[in-house]
């Protein structure tokens, strides 16, 4: 997306639909709930609730920092970038 959305502007109807629906893509493929508000603009609130609207399933807090499995988790999210 990259795209920084209006501060303030309402997302309403279709504009909602397909911001969530790449927000949704692009959080189940790894990325966190801030990366996601940076890239966007806007607040972590908006994109928590954005996503809990589309029903996703949250992860819990924290996850791989160390070791192999965070290296890993690192490369699949450059990989689903580029």
């Amino acid at each position: 997306m990259s795209a920084k959305l209006p501060k303030g502007s309402r997302i309403t109807g279709d504009s909602r639909n397909d911001l969530a629906s790449t927000l949704v893509q692009r959080y189940e493929r790894g990325e966190s709930i801030r990366s996601l508000a940076d890239d966007i603009g806007r607040s972590y609130g908006f994109v928590h609730g954005v996503l809990a609207e589309s029903g996703v399933t949250m992860r819990s807090r924290g996850g791989a920092t160390r070791g192999a499995a965070a290296e890993a988790r690192r490369q699949a999210l450059r990989e689903a970038r580029a």
